[in-house]
């Protein structure tokens, strides 16, 4: 009896995630008509059809959508085996394919990259940069081994390594009056026009839900996608914003002569961490890039709030 492959499982997921040839024959670098073929092939090895193929779109028969279900297990398993070969090799080698948040991507990596390239050489480090959604789906279906996220977040179902605390820093014109304290409580910002990355960002929930702001206090005429943008907003006299302090600490105010002052400490902030699959045989890798991370931040969890696992 004839067994399907790999490749033609994975090309099978792929279309289902883009109910489209052409973007699945993109998604897959492969050409249209070859995606075609291996689906085809892959219907005459089952037996069934899988796909229902119409001049505009790609209908999933509800045999495909169990077929599907299956092949994800199937693909999920065989990236484990090759990561438990990988990691038999030694910590940190082979590839590493890392989901990382806009947030923390542009403000961590460039401190760590030099420290990865110098320590563990044989780590080939993969990165996709997304909102933290769209990698952990990516994670679940095995597209990625790990994710660099912010919490809280809801991660019931993959295993977590949060290592460090990263506070939030109100950001204000030189000549504010505000300037003029050393350190600013919730009520200072209740008359101020606050400015937050727009909906749908995890920065701006968990701003709102570690400093107990509400919707209506924040500016409704002006909405930001990027943490670059909110400074330049501030720049401009719109507003304050709060920015984390892996940002600040990046350089992000260098040269615009603005001021940062701390938010009520112990009470304003996010927590860094990393999340994968209960599953993964890498554990090791991931508690060894924690600890570098947390080294590298100098900001760990205070003792009553340490890294633990998420409860099944």
């Amino acid at each position: 009896m004839r067994l399907p492959t790999l490749t033609q499982l994975r090309h099978l997921v792929i279309l289902s995630e883009t109910s489209h040839f052409g973007r699945a024959a993109e998604a897959a670098h492969i050409t249209q008509s070859t995606m075609s073929a291996s689906i085809k092939e892959l219907e005459l090895t089952l037996g069934q059809t899988l796909i229902e193929r119409t001049k505009r779109q790609v209908q999933i028969t509800p045999l495909g959508r169990e077929v599907i279900a299956r092949a994800k297990d199937i693909l999920n398993e065989t990236e484990d085996l090759v990561a438990l070969v990988s990691a038999a090799q030694g910590v940190l080698t082979g590839t590493l394919r890392l989901g990382i948040i806009p947030t923390i991507g542009p403000f961590l990596l460039p401190r760590i990259w030099p420290i990865l390239h110098r320590d563990y050489p044989d780590l080939k480090l993969e990165l996709r940069e997304e909102k933290t959604g769209q990698i952990l789906n990516a994670l679940t279906d095995g597209h990625l081994d790990a994710a660099l996220m912010a919490f809280p977040y809801e991660t019931n179902e993959f295993e977590r390594l949060i290592f460090a605390d990263d506070p939030f820093l109100v950001v204000l014109p030189k000549n504010h009056p505000l300037c003029e304290k050393e350190r600013l409580t919730t009520r200072d910002l209740k008359k101020e026009s606050l400015l937050l990355l727009d909906q749908g960002n995890c920065l701006r929930d968990h701003i709102l839900s570690a400093s107990g702001f509400r919707e209506g206090a924040l500016s409704q005429n002006m909405k930001a996608t990027s943490l670059l943008t909110l400074v330049q907003m501030v720049g401009a006299g719109f507003g304050l914003t709060l920015l984390p302090k892996m940002a600040v600490d990046a350089g992000l105010l260098r040269g615009t002569g603005l001021q940062v002052r701390p938010l009520e400490a112990g009470k304003s902030s996010r927590r860094i961490g990393l999340a994968f699959r209960k599953s993964s045989p890498r554990k090791q890798d991931f508690e060894t890039l924690s600890t570098l991370l947390r080294d590298e931040l100098g900001t760990p969890l205070p003792p009553t709030r340490q890294a633990k696992k998420s409860k099944p």
